[in-house]
């Protein structure tokens, strides 16, 4: 299935805006992260485990427990974000 992933603040410094992923169905945010991070280079480097990441599912904050469905929206900013 197809999911759209959002970055922002640092992560979209790093990353660009966003991109279109193919993921598995029933796949959990934390699976999202970890194939991410699997790219290597600055994914596993924003990414990391080591460093504080949060996430939304369709513009709803979220644990990485959360499952993704077809066509979701994710995004991935870090915890503090300017405005």
């Amino acid at each position: 299935m197809k999911v759209s992933v959002r970055y922002f603040a640092a992560l979209r410094e790093a990353l660009g805006p966003g991109e279109q992923v193919e993921l598995a169905a029933g796949s959990t945010l934390g699976a999202l992260r970890d194939q991410l991070l699997a790219r290597g280079g600055r994914h596993a480097e924003v990414l990391s485990r080591q460093r504080a990441v949060r996430c939304a599912l369709n513009q709803v904050l979220a644990d990485e427990a959360a499952v993704v469905g077809e066509g979701a929206e994710v995004a991935f900013f870090p915890p503090v974000t300017g405005g």
